[in-house]
């Protein structure tokens, strides 16, 4: 059964590790881009552990942190877009990456949360 958060979650992790490696090995940024790894990575971990959540209450707390995530890594595609650390292009492609996961994201835990009031 495909699990569109847990894919798109797992190509974006992917495609941080890979940016981290650039901007290590080319760039030589290693603070901004160890934040990025860490935030950028944790999404996926968190959505495959919400699918064997013991409850909605546990699913619902881990796709919230998985939304959190998101928005961190977010922040800092946009920081080190900002301080050139990364091309237009670059940014642009994984940006809007992190934004849908982050629209998908907030879904998952709007709806989540209004079941968790029934």
């Amino acid at each position: 059964m495909e699990n569109v958060s847990l894919d798109k979650s797992f190509d974006y992790a992917v495609r941080i590790v890979n940016l981290c490696k650039y901007l290590n090995n080319d760039k030589k940024e290693y603070i901004m881009s160890k934040q990025l790894l860490r935030c950028g990575t944790s999404i996926g971990a968190n959505i495959s552990e919400a699918q064997r959540g013991q409850s909605l209450a546990d699913f619902t707390t881990k796709m919230c942190i998985a939304l959190k995530e998101a928005n961190e890594s977010e922040y800092w595609l946009r920081l080190l877009y900002k301080t050139d650390y990364l091309e237009e292009k670059q940014f642009e492609s994984i940006h809007k990456d992190a934004e849908e996961l982050i629209n998908i994201l907030t879904s998952i835990c709007k709806t989540s949360q209004e079941k968790m009031k029934i």
